[in-house]
């Protein structure tokens, strides 16, 4: 039975056994590899999805925007069955009443032709906006995919070192028969068997230890993945750790950040736009220009006289009516003044940020780059450290058999086995989270198409 499949077995075996139900049967069925966890993750996360909205609502926002440059249309009407009025007549010199009914429809058009370009800035601004909020939106998967696949290793990575906690107790197990069946031959003394026994309740211990913390990264991994939390997932094997993955310079790294990061790219955006908005302050300096137009027809019927009725009225009884309208506020009490200088603190404090972020990240790559340059090394040196363990415990146990080395010698060869075996494997995972850390640095992690 290979490791991956007793690591498999494991996993099983360390989350809580609940019956799936509902959405729970869905992951029940199959072990998910790392693109089917990000897949997941990317339906499921939350901020993915707040991400999303804020895309389509900055698409309304244009669609606003352009309406601004259409005319605006409004129809109003309005029926009265009876009104009656009564008042002093000066003609017939006493009071007098009338009953009337009415009615009226009007259609009103209004399109402004100038308004200082408030409105054309108001249009860049959402136009640089959109194209901000889907960088923003790519930038969050990138860090969903990222998040999720550190999830992932280091889901695996406690699994590795639980099995590896698991053979160091069987071993220690094996041992402690051994001195067993030497003690009662004579060859070994009782100090050698209980030091045996304690020894072996230490690695009972460790191998605790190492089952505790495999459960909750892979109930870690469970909450990202924002499933049915009574769902019993499997992870596939996990995929090729390579030992000298290729690395370009900090110099092209750095350049392909600044090429390739959202998060920059959207920063940018969102300083174009904040310009676009000083620009829309200012137009309130100007004098706004309306072409306006309207049509409407209305009557009235005098139900005590003789009068058309409001048929005949509303069908040969019409007007209309074009115009121009200037308005220019001259003083508004330093209102426009105020929203200007708003906006400009505005815009230079995303320029800010940008510039900040940029620096951010060649600081970023510098220090992701050599924690990648150093987990390399750990490989190199954790490889020469296992050879020399192995060597040495083979040593000390053919010696502790024969009756030429003691229980400290051999408790310390398998302590260093042990640590030498873990660290081989911390490192090889390290390796590809620092991997995964420098591509998420430089914009360049891989998505699978989001459903």
């Amino acid at each position: 039975m290979t490791k991956a499949t007793l690591f498999l077995l494991s996993l099983f075996a360390l989350i809580l056994s609940y019956p799936a139900r509902g959405a729970a049967e869905e992951y029940n069925t199959k072990n998910l590899t790392l693109e089917e966890c990000v897949q997941i993750a990317l339906q499921n996360s939350t901020s993915g999805i707040k991400a999303e909205r804020a895309l389509k609502l900055s698409g309304s926002d244009v669609l606003r925007n352009y309406g601004k440059f259409l005319p605006h249309v409004s129809a109003s009407s309005s029926y009265s069955p009876a009104t009656m009025q009564r008042g002093w007549s000066t003609t017939s010199g006493g009071y007098t009443k009338t009953k009337t009914e009415s009615a009226s429809l009007a259609l009103t058009a209004t399109l402004n032709l100038f308004n200082g370009l408030s409105d054309y800035a108001s249009l860049k601004a959402a136009l640089s906006e959109k194209k901000s909020a889907r960088h923003t939106l790519a930038r969050a998967y990138e860090t969903i995919a990222y998040d999720i696949t550190q999830s992932y290793y280091q889901a695996l990575l406690e699994g590795e070192l639980m099995l590896i906690a698991r053979e160091d107790l069987r071993s220690s197990r094996d041992q402690l028969k051994l001195t067993g069946r030497q003690f009662e031959v004579g060859l070994k003394s009782m100090t050698d068997l209980y030091q045996q026994q304690a020894e072996t309740a230490s690695r009972e211990l460790v191998l605790i230890q190492a089952e505790s913390r495999a459960r909750r990264s892979t109930l870690e991994l469970l909450r990202r993945l924002q499933i049915d939390p009574e769902s019993t997932i499997g992870l596939a094997d996990p995929p090729a750790l390579g030992t000298d993955l290729p690395v370009n310079s900090a110099d092209s790294l750095t350049a392909r950040a600044l090429r390739n990061r959202r998060d920059l790219k959207a920063s940018e955006r969102n300083a174009r736009a904040l310009k676009w908005k000083v620009t829309s302050a200012r137009g309130a300096r100007w004098p706004s220009l309306d072409a306006s137009f309207s049509v409407g027809t209305g009557g009235t019927s005098y139900l005590i006289y003789d009068s058309p009725t409001i048929q005949e009225q509303l069908e040969n009884s019409g007007n209309y009516a074009v115009s121009l309208n200037l308005n220019w506020s001259i003083f508004d009490g330093f209102q426009t003044g105020y929203t200007v200088q708003a906006a400009k603190i505005s815009h230079l404090n995303s320029m800010q940020d940008y510039d900040d972020l940029q620096r951010t990240i060649q600081i970023d790559i510098q220090q992701q780059l050599g924690d990648y340059n150093s987990a390399r090394t750990e490989i190199i040196t954790a490889e020469t450290s296992l050879k020399a363990a192995e060597a040495a415990w083979n040593a000390v146990r053919r010696k502790y058999e024969l009756g030429a080395a003691g229980f400290v010698d051999l408790s310390a060869a398998r302590s260093t086995l042990f640590e030498a075996r873990s660290s081989l494997t911390r490192a090889k995972y390290n390796l590809a989270l620092q991997k995964n850390i420098l591509d998420y640095t430089t914009g360049s992690i891989p998505l699978p198409p989001v459903q």
